[in-house]
């Protein structure tokens, strides 16, 4: 097949933009051949849940899935009654950018707070919590929230904590969306278990799509009623892979010498590099802390304009003149630096 894009066009757009790293093609090579078990039964599914055992703990069972969405929306049916609902940030995922997935596919209620820079606490669940108890409205059983956020922010361990021991104190669960997990955790130099398993988080969703795999999430239960039905619920949501053991050899590979956490590294310190040559420009506001791969940022509307002649980038709200910017385990230096000099053009500042 001729290729049929250019390899050498680069967008600040988002990290799902990115190709995949060559050791995973390799990997997915590797476990190429012959007849191998399906549906999870293949040894590298079984090798991959010992990894992950290692990683949270011997109670973490693993479910590999296709995409983020699906994994979602089988987490919180694994997780919610039929009578309960979700409380979450406004700007969450679930409540922003998976059309109405969770409440037709999962059937689920979702509660949303709004947040100045996406983070959920336990004095704002609390605010979605005063009727509890009335026949008349939905009970919430479950607290999501994404580490990192959707403005990428990054929760601290005693915030996870806090809000872990506020569900189970109120007989709800709390489930982490990690689509992009690595970057939390090399952005507050920990560990996963000590994020996520040691805080009591009830169920996570790692997500490897955005950095550096193939199409390819993993729900992580930590809660053994949870386990107990996820197979059959996520065969009901179509997420469970025939050929399972290319998505579990991604995971392999990206474990293997702590690669997921050396290109999340790297697309960290690239977001850190754009959002420093942006501190000298008078006209560029930065929105929020720049902890993960993401820099939020205000400039004039005719230097927006002009950026998206050459740059695929999101509006992420117009009414403030506030964009998206994200980099990948895949963004060079010279890539940031030839957008710095276009936004710099671009606000007249040459």
């Amino acid at each position: 097949m001729n290729r049929l894009h250019d390899p050498a066009h680069y967008t600040f757009a988002s990290d799902n933009y990115s190709g995949v790293h060559p050791r995973i093609l390799a990997a997915l090579n590797t476990a190429n051949g012959g007849s191998v078990a399906a549906y999870g039964d293949d040894i590298y599914t079984q090798t991959l849940q010992h990894k992950l055992c290692e990683l949270f703990g011997h109670q973490a069972r693993a479910f590999p899935m296709f995409n983020g969405t699906g994994a979602n929306v089988t987490a919180l049916q694994a997780l919610v009654p039929r009578c309960g609902a979700v409380i979450c940030a406004e700007s969450a995922h679930i409540n922003v950018d998976e059309g109405v997935a969770p409440e037709h596919m999962g059937g689920i209620k979702l509660l949303s707070v709004k947040t100045p820079d996406g983070k959920l606490t336990p004095a704002l669940v609390a605010t979605q919590m005063l009727n509890q108890g009335i026949v008349h409205h939905p009970q919430a059983r479950l607290v999501y929230i994404s580490q990192p956020t959707e403005y990428g922010t990054c929760y601290r361990i005693d915030e996870i904590q806090a809000l872990a021991d506020y569900c189970h104190q109120h007989e709800m669960k709390l489930y982490v969306d990690g689509a992009r997990l690595a970057n939390a955790v090399v952005s507050l130099n920990t560990d996963v278990k000590t994020m996520i398993t040691d805080t009591g988080v009830d169920m996570l969703n790692l997500g490897g799509t955005k950095n550096g795999l193939l199409q390819a999430e993993c729900l992580i239960s930590l809660c053994d009623e949870a386990s107990t039905v996820l197979p059959y619920l996520r065969k009901s949501n179509a997420q469970l892979s025939s050929k399972m053991r290319f998505i579990s050899a991604q995971f392999l590979a990206w474990f293997e010498q702590d690669l997921w956490l050396q290109l999340a590294r790297h697309s960290n310190s690239q977001a850190q590099r754009l959002a420093q040559a942006l501190t000298s420009i008078e006209t560029i506001t930065i929105t929020q802390p720049v902890e993960a791969n993401a820099v939020f940022a205000r400039l004039p509307a005719a230097a927006r304009q002009q950026l998206h002649q050459h740059y695929h980038f999101y509006d992420w709200d117009q009414t403030q003149g506030e964009v998206r910017w994200m980099t990948s385990f895949d963004t060079l230096p010279e890539h940031v630096d030839q957008f710095i000099m276009a936004i710099k053009q671009a606000c007249n500042t040459l």
